[in-house]
Formats: C-alpha cells, sequence, structure tokens
C-alpha cells in the first residue's frame, strides 16, 4: 500500500470536483451567509441591550427586531440550501469513484487481482468510498466558509479597534487551525489502521460463510467464532482509540474557546479603561467573537476525523493508481482468427510467487479447425500458457501471435470478442439462470440460449427446475451442484460463439455420459472454431488432433 499524505490524498479528492464547481461555490456562499445570520442574530441581540440602556446605536429597537426574524429565516433557508448543495455533490462523486473504481478492477482483474483479499476489496467499494462522503459533504465547503467567514468576522470586530481584530484573528487559527493539526499529528495512522482492519474483518466474515459448511462438519465453530473475536476486539480497540482522540479534541477545542472568549473580554475592557474603546467596543465584540466559532469548531471537528477519511481516500487511490499487468489496447485495426501460435514463451509471476519460472521456452501452434489438447502435472503451466493466450499476462520472454499479429498489438476488445475462456470454477451470478448465460451473448434469443445449454448437456435438467430458465441460482451458485455449474459455464462458451475456444479442464466434474454429450459437441464445433483443451483425462485427449504435454514448464 502506498503511503500519501494527507495533503496529497485532499488534494487529489477535491480535484475530483471540477465538474461539480458551480454547485461547490453556490454551498459556500450560501453556508457563508447562513453563518454570518447565525452569528449577527447574536449581535443584534447585543445591540437592542445597548438600545435598551439607552446607549447610541446604528439601529432602532423595531429594526434590530425585524433583521433578527429575517436573519432566523435566512439562516433556515440557507443551511438547507447549503447541505442539499454539499450531499448533491458527495453523492455524485460517489458515484464518479465507484465508476472510476469499477473501471480500474476491470483493468486490474484478473492478473493483479488473484490472490487479492475479496473481503478488504469489498471494504474499499463499499465502506471506504462511502466514507468519503464526510470529505466532499463536511470538509470542502466548510474549510472555504470558515476562511471567508473569519476574514469578515476579523474586520467587523477589528473595526472597532485592530488589537481586538487580531486577537479574534488568533482565537481563529487556534481553533480552526492549530489544535486539528495537532490532534491529527497525536492520531497518528489510528485511521489507515481502522481501515485496515475493518477490511480484515469483512474477509474473515466473507471467508467464514463462504465455509460455513467445512466449519460445521468438522466442528471449528468455537474455533472462528474465536478468532472473529480476535478481529472484532483489535477493531474495537482502534476505534476506542479513535473516539478518545475525537474526545480530546473535543475537550481541548471548548477549553480554548472559552480562554479566547474571556482574552476579548479583558482586552476589551483594558481599552475601555484606557479611553480607546467605549462600552459598545467592549459588548459587541466580545457577543461576536462568542457566537462566530461555529465555522472553525467544524473545522477542529476534523482533526480526529479526517484521518480515517484520509485513509479511506488513500486505500480507494491505491486502486485507481495500480498499474494494470497488461494494458487495455485500443486504435489497431481488428483482425479476423486465424491461428494462434506460442512462440519461445518463458513466463514467471514474479515477485509474488517468488519469481520462479512457470513456462520456459515452450512453442506450439493453434491452426484454425483443429482441437489441441494440453496436459501434464499440475502446477506444470498448462493454465498459465491459456492465461497468456488470454493476455492477462505478459510474457517475460518468447511472443504469442493471434492471426499472425502479436498479441500485445490486437484491440483488447477485439481478442475477447475472437476468444471464449472456460475456467476450471464457473462463476454464476445472483440472478436467474437465462441472465446468468446471456452474459456470454447480451442480446442472444431464448433459441440461441437453449441451443447452447443442449450442446452443453444442460437444457433438460433446466426444464425440470420449477421456474426454467427464469429459476434463480444462488449466491455464487450454491444452489446447484459442481457438475451443473460447469455446464453452464460450457453454454456460455457455445453462447459466446467465438472462433479461439480455449478450456481448463472443462469436463472435470461430469460424468462420463454428459462428458460424452459435450466432447460430441466440441467436435462438431470444430468445423469452424479452433479449440484448445487443457485436461487430465485421457478420455477428453481422445478428441485432440494434437497433443502438448507440459512437464516442469516445458512442453514436448
Amino acid at each position: 500500500m502506498k503511503r500519501r499524505s494527507g495533503f496529497i490524498v485532499m488534494s487529489r479528492l477535491v480535484g475530483l470536483v471540477k465538474p461539480l464547481v458551480g454547485f461547490m461555490i453556490l454551498a459556500i456562499l450560501m453556508g457563508l451567509v447562513g453563518h454570518l445570520c447565525a452569528t449577527f442574530i447574536t449581535i443584534f441581540g447585543g445591540y437592542a441591550v445597548l438600545e435598551i440602556l439607552g446607549l447610541d446605536t446604528p439601529f432602532s429597537l423595531a429594526g434590530i427586531f425585524v433583521c433578527v426574524i429575517l436573519f432566523a429565516v435566512l439562516r433556515a433557508g440557507l443551511r438547507y440550501g447549503e447541505q442539499a448543495c454539499n450531499h448533491f455533490i458527495a453523492f455524485k462523486l460517489l458515484a464518479l469513484i465507484r465508476d472510476k473504481v469499477f473501471r480500474a478492477l476491470r483493468k486490474l482483474c484478473p492478473a493483479k487481482l488473484d490472490g487479492r483479499d475479496k473481503g478488504d476489496l469489498i471494504s474499499v467499494i463499499t465502506s471506504d468510498i462511502e466514507l468519503l462522503e464526510v470529505f466532499y459533504a463536511h470538509t470542502i465547503s466548510p474549510a472555504a466558509i470558515a476562511f471567508l467567514f473569519t476574514i469578515i468576522l476579523c474586520l467587523f470586530i477589528g473595526s472597532f479597534h485592530w488589537t481586538l481584530g487580531l486577537l479574534a484573528l488568533g482565537a481563529y487559527l487556534v481553533v480552526g487551525i492549530v489544535i486539528p493539526l495537532i490532534v491529527s499529528k497525536l492520531s497518528g495512522d489510528t485511521g489507515m489502521k481502522f481501515r485496515t482492519d475493518s477490511g480484515e474483518l469483512s474477509g474473515f466474515v466473507l471467508d467464514s460463510m463462504r465455509g460455513l459448511s467445512e466449519t460445521i462438519q468438522y466442528n471449528e465453530g468455537s474455533k472462528r467464532l474465536g478468532m472473529m473475536n480476535e478481529h472484532t476486539d483489535k477493531l474495537a480497540k482502534t476505534e476506542e482509540k479513535m473516539k478518545r482522540n475525537a474526545g480530546l479534541n473535543s475537550a481541548v477545542t471548548n477549553t480554548v474557546i472559552l480562554l479566547c472568549d474571556l482574552a476579548m473580554l479583558l482586552c476589551s475592557s483594558s481599552l475601555y479603561k484606557q479611553g480607546q474603546v467605549d462600552f459598545v467596543g467592549v459588548l459587541i465584540p466580545t457577543i461576536a467573537l462568542f457566537s462566530s466559532f461555529g465555522p472553525v469548531v467544524a473545522l477542529a471537528g476534523l482533526g480526529s476525523t479526517l484521518q480515517n477519511t484520509f485513509a479511506a481516500g488513500n486505500r480507494v487511490l491505491d486502486i485507481l493508481d495500480e498499474t494494470p499487468a497488461t494494458e487495455e489496447i485500443s486504435g489497431q485495426p481488428d483482425i479476423s482468427f486465424s491461428g494462434a501460435k506460442a512462440e519461445n514463451v518463458t513466463f514467471s509471476y514474479g515477485h509474488s510467487h517468488g519469481d520462479e519460472i512457470i513456462l520456459k521456452d515452450i512453442s506450439a501452434d493453434f491452426p484454425e479447425h483443429r482441437i489441441i489438447g494440453i496436459t501434464g502435472r499440475s502446477g506444470s503451466g498448462k493454465s498459465t500458457l491459456l492465461k497468456l493466450l488470454m493476455r492477462f499476462w505478459n510474457t517475460d520472454q518468447g511472443k504469442i501471435t493471434v492471426s499472425g499479429t502479436d498479441i500485445n498489438s490486437v484491440n483488447t476488445a477485439n481478442l475477447r470478442d475472437m476468444e471464449s475462456f472456460v475456467t476450471q470454477e464457473t462463476h454464476l451470478f445472483h440472478d436467474s439462470i437465462r441472465n446468468n448465460l446471456r452474459i456470454a451473448k447480451l442480446d442472444a434469443t431464448d433459441e440461441e440460449i437453449e441451443t447452447a445449454c443442449k450442446k452443453a448437456s444442460v437444457h433438460d435438467f433446466i426444464m425440470t427446475l420449477p421456474n426454467g430458465y427464469d429459476t434463480p441460482v444462488g449466491e455464487l451458485g450454491d444452489t446447484l451442484s459442481g457438475g451443473e455449474r460447469q455446464r453452464l459455464g460450457l453454454a456460455r462458451t457455445f453462447l459466446h460463439d467465438a472462433p479461439f475456444v480455449l478450456m481448463d479442464e472443462p469436463t472435470s466434474n461430469l460424468d462420463s455420459l454428459n462428458e460424452a454429450v459435450i466432447l460430441r459437441s466440441l467436435k462438431e464445433e470444430q468445423e469452424d472454431k479452433t479449440i484448445v483443451l487443457v485436461s487430465h483425462r485421457q478420455s477428453t485427449m481422445r478428441i485432440a488432433d494434437t497433443v502438448y504435454s507440459v512437464e516442469q514448464g516445458r512442453m514436448s
């Protein structure tokens, strides 16, 4: 995880506001005028007291009451308008950030997400992004409002005497800047630790839910519960520290405000004794300062929460700044499939896998209208070769070509249209069977879907279900058996109808009868397709025209 300073995170997050800068300016203006109305309600109350005492004031008593009522009504409307604008900006930007994050995840997938804690990723794209609402709705405009408000109030208080104006400026700076910086410094990396611990807990809970049947089977419930309690206690301790810092921040802020008010009273009283201000110059500046800490107190409260917000922003920026293992290619002329080749390919997964060489100087030919089999022991690199043909990773040495063109010069969308990839595990979404199949071809007709399912030997099974193709599958397809999920994955491949089909153990979960039906369908598809079969089964290899054997990263 890359560590960025709070200033860098804030500047990056602020930069996203550009499309909504008009709404932000409106929110700042309404907030500024609203806070001035609230403060001058109290100030005009001071003038009313002076008027009752018979002292000279620039306002009549009736005029003061009219202004106070007007300020109160304006304050209510402006406060509502400010919050409406801020939350409109926040939710629009959160939608924008989510879109950016999902686009980034698509580019990172699958190479950079392989082995990544999915629970932690869920935490980033849900709670971390949601936490940025605090920044956009309650940080940017309050900071600008506090800055402008401070200037106006310092000028107003300073109009009675410049010393009082400087004292007010010092009070605002201490409450709005010095205290938040000190509290933020004391908080250290507590915010980042909280977000990390929260992500770990999410990952553990997700893992526990997925493995619930195994936990029950082996009577590991108490152990798993104990581990969950450890994660929860760890998170609670971090949160307790954050709450303690927030309480300290609030206590120090209120104490400093009281001391500043007393300082203003003492200073103005001293000037009164020296004849430099009259009684109005004592009462009004003191009341003005006393009633005007609202905007800077809002900043002071951020001292204990910004660390958490910046930590969330940092985790989101990590995803946005992550470099994909393979860049998306566009702008090249589209090509049609006419065979593929791997030429002297060497590959390792890099530091995350100890730099172990998976494939070493291998070459293979995948001509049109042929079925190519690949066998070998587990871990020999068979599945890795398919991923290289999909360009999920780049080769370290050698090259892979499609239709005589280096795969690194083929448009990504064009390559995906030419290829179908059947993995060992078929992922099904929490949706109907029809919609799960239609992922392979969004405009597929019901007839095309049924034809694909018949080829995958799954149509008859689907028709036995209560709602046929409209039957919903459970989360991750857990209402179906492994073989049923695998056949649905094969149906997707037949529906996609790509000319280059890559299959990783496509019949591993099937019985011999269903395997025979599917292999017959594949043999029939050979007329207009190139099919690459990775399998341990000799029965699967019987339909292959050519069989390569991969052993210890080498091909024969």
